[in-house]
């Protein structure tokens, strides 16, 4: 005939978790079935004779002294406690735990529910795995971005030492030319002393742009010297020694305001020879290369038009990046870095470069400089 006490102990028995219960030194008082199954005792193994921390691995029993104990004792009870149990046979059965307390001082008894947890330490194993894979990876790609970087600080380095070894031996040509035409050489010489001095030009030109890609990668940027200028004499200056390097080609030039601001003249120079070039290449040899030139209340502008087929929508994106043709035209012009150092001048004066490209009304690269009464300082 059952009784009430057996029928506790059946009930407890049949539940899908271990279930037990301690005195205060963690002595079992109680304990049912599936907790002794899963650990591979009988309950009168452990009953009276073994305290639930003795069944802990040394870790946990770490875990029990220093957190369960002052937690317990703070709230009366804690929740979900991953912990690894010893089996009787020595090995680990990971368990999650719940733990109420009931009463207070040395005679308090300590409820226990227990749940293998061997799919969700698994999974946690593989987690904790993954994110070492992870971490692993992200260390890889940052050691070989640090290396691409350093890599490529290295190589712009380079070009700046080299272009600026080259200029010595450039000038030294130079001077050779110029005493050679001055012994009066024969038609034959003058033309290749000619072509040398050209070659050398195109070489020194080179050299500059490679100069000024270093210092606005390696360093902090170009420098500009800006002072009071008229804006228009600059670009008709400018446009005046362009049209000899491309004979047979019109430059127009077309203002708009007073002229007078405050710039860098050698520098804007350099970007309308740049942008004037550029369209010398790529725009329709029998029709004209306009320069607009405006110094207006509302900002400065400097726009070069040339004719011809729009540039090609997928390079628009990157065409101001170094070492980035339009196309094959130029091939043999330019390293590609004329563009580049437009954005870079136009940027050292507080502006922008843009181009608006299309088969019907040509091609025009706009730089916009901050207004007339800006003072554009140096870059530091």
């Amino acid at each position: 005939m059952s009784t009430p006490e057996t029928d506790r102990e059946e009930l407890l028995d049949a539940a899908p978790c271990g279930l037990m219960q301690t005195d205060a030194k963690g002595v079992f008082l109680r304990v049912n079935k599936p907790f002794c199954v899963w650990l591979g005792y009988a309950r009168e193994e452990l009953v009276g004779k073994k305290r639930l921390q003795d069944l802990l691995t040394m870790g946990a029993r770490i875990f029990h002294q220093t957190h369960w104990t002052p937690l317990l004792e703070m709230q009366g009870s804690i929740s979900e406690l991953k912990l690894d149990v010893r089996h009787r046979d020595g090995s680990a059965v990971p368990m999650v735990l719940n733990v109420v307390r009931h009463g207070h001082g040395p005679n308090h008894t300590q409820e226990v529910a227990a749940f293998v947890a061997r799919d969700r330490d698994k999974y946690e194993q593989e987690l904790l795995l993954s994110r070492k894979k992870l971490e692993a990876h992200v260390a890889v790609v940052e050691r070989l971005q640090v290396e691409t970087k350093d890599r490529a600080l290295f190589a712009e380095q380079m070009i700046g030492i080299v272009s600026h070894d080259l200029r010595n031996p450039l000038s030294a040509v130079n001077t050779g030319i110029q005493l050679l035409f001055r012994h009066a050489p024969t038609d034959n010489q003058a033309r290749v002393l000619s072509r040398m001095a050209q070659s050398v030009d195109r070489a020194n030109r080179l050299v500059s742009d490679l100069l000024d890609f270093t210092v606005a990668r390696v360093g902090k940027g170009i420098a500009i010297n800006a002072r009071p200028v008229d804006l228009h004499e600059v670009v008709a200056q400018s446009l005046a020694e362009l049209a000899l390097s491309f004979p047979g080609r019109t430059l127009r030039h077309e203002t708009q305001g007073h002229g007078e601001c405050s710039v860098d003249p050698d520098r804007l120079s350099q970007l309308v020879g740049n942008l004037v070039a550029n369209a010398v290449a790529y725009g329709d040899v029998a029709r004209d290369v306009t320069v607009t030139t405006s110094v207006l209340d509302r900002g400065i502008e400097i726009a070069v038009h040339n004719w011809g087929p729009a540039i090609p929508a997928d390079l628009l994106s990157t065409l101001f990046q170094p070492m980035v043709r339009g196309t094959v035209a130029s091939t043999g012009r330019s390293v590609g870095l004329g563009l580049f150092i437009i954005m870079e001048i136009a940027k050292a004066h507080g502006g922008t470069v843009t181009v608006d490209s299309s088969d019907l009304s040509g091609t025009t690269f706009s730089a916009s400089l901050p207004a007339p009464d800006a003072n554009p300082k140096a870059p530091s």
